[in-house]
């Protein structure tokens, strides 16, 4: 099989990534278990949020218009008239020159229309003197001012974060609709791979991809499953592949894709079924292989590390969010200033690593097997397939690790 015939752009190789995205289903789950999960649909409030016109500070229910004025040296005077009880309904009715003492979360007494601070008022007997005026409206959070009943709190496709989760508690979601998680079978190709725990002798390097890998995987709510080390034998790499496309959504096989007489990923994933793309017009990253085997996606990664990992960011995580149905992106996005210049090749996009500091993001150019310009970036800058490069001053956008 003729390798690289025909190079795609990056924008491309994502569409067809997306193609082959297969959903995953969906299933509920406790909402103590829902955190970092993918929503498979809306939630909808199913009460009014609050319920009821409450007080969002200690202090004292007035009407406004008894306090215009009020300062330090001529304090308003009002007459205390109770307090209103946590948890229970006011029957209070506030009348101009009362006042009211109200706790953080308590109802507001018919009548008032604003709550007083306690730092700025003085309890003397059964008079309160205000010595700040209070604006219609402040410090009291309205009726179903947050969310009304049926209103959607949480949209289809958002990742759960922690204030999410007491959002949904708050509208009664108990049982949590979820996208389930996508399984991401990881193969790591190469005579020249031995295990984390064991010393590499000459020749030999560590397993460094499975990790990256299934790291990453993690990161996008997916779940690893980890084939291990399989080396260039034909029949073994053919046994695992299929192996895995039984078992995952999703298999990744880091080496083997470059154009070499000894690789096989491309011509074994042709016999079990299809290579869609094997080549794209981006650096580091060029000899990745997109196909699949029956329905499942089947991706070839480069085996340096920070190539495969370019890779990831930059196409593969597209596969997975549209697996899962996330909306949005995971990757945080850093403005910064360039502060040297990086050269490019029209008609390829190139991701170049860069740190940040202070605002400036420095190219960290190195030999493309280097790990170390991994944990000294900040993240990679992207220079467009149709630029010949960058100049020094020009604000870019770091992809941050």
């Amino acid at each position: 099989m003729s390798l690289f015939l025909q190079l795609v752009s990056v924008p491309e190789a994502i569409a067809g990534i997306r193609n082959l995205a297969i959903k995953c289903g969906d299933e509920s789950v406790p909402l103590s278990e829902a955190l970092h999960r993918i929503l498979a649909r809306d939630v909808h409030a199913d009460v009014d949020i609050p319920g009821f016109t409450r007080s969002v500070v200690d202090g004292y229910a007035v009407r406004a218009a008894d306090t215009t004025g009020s300062g330090d040296a001529i304090p308003s005077i009002l007459n205390l008239r109770g307090r209103v009880a946590m948890g229970a309904s006011s029957n209070h009715y506030i009348k101009s020159g009362d006042c009211i003492y109200v706790p953080t979360g308590g109802i507001l007494p018919e009548g008032a229309d604003a709550v007083v601070m306690i730092e700025h008022a003085e309890q003397l007997g059964e008079e309160v003197l205000v010595k700040k005026p209070a604006a219609h409206g402040e410090n009291v959070l309205l009726f179903n001012e947050d969310f009304s009943s049926g209103e959607v709190v949480c949209n289809k496709g958002r990742r759960l974060s922690s204030q999410d989760i007491g959002v949904l508690a708050a509208a009664g979601c108990i049982d949590v609709p979820v996208v389930k998680i996508p399984r991401v079978g990881i193969i790591s190709t190469g005579n020249e791979l031995v295990q984390v725990s064991q010393k590499p002798m000459p020749g030999q390097v560590r397993d460094v991809n499975s990790y990256v890998v299934a790291s990453f995987v993690r990161e996008q709510g997916c779940r690893p499953v980890l084939y291990g080390i399989v080396r260039d034998d034909r029949e073994a790499l053919r046994s695992a592949i299929s192996h895995a496309t039984a078992e995952c959504d999703a298999v990744m096989i880091s080496g083997g894709s470059s154009k070499d007489d000894r690789d096989m990923v491309a011509a074994i994933m042709q016999e079990l079924g299809e290579v869609l793309i094997h080549g794209i017009a981006i650096s580091p990253g060029k000899p990745t292989i997109i196909g699949r085997c029956g329905t499942v996606p089947v991706i070839g990664l480069p085996g340096h590390p920070a190539s495969a990992f370019i890779v990831l960011i930059a196409i593969v995580r597209h596969l997975l969010t549209a697996m899962t149905g996330e909306k949005g992106s995971s990757i945080r996005i850093l403005q910064a200033t360039l502060g040297q210049n990086v050269s490019s090749s029209k008609g390829r996009e190139d991701y170049v690593r860069v740190a940040v500091r202070n605002g400036v993001a420095t190219p960290l150019f190195g030999k493309s097997g280097l790990l170390n310009t991994l944990v000294r970036s900040t993240g990679v800058i992207r220079v467009p397939a149709e630029s010949e490069g960058l100049e020094t001053g020009t604000q870019v956008e770091v992809m941050v690790w």
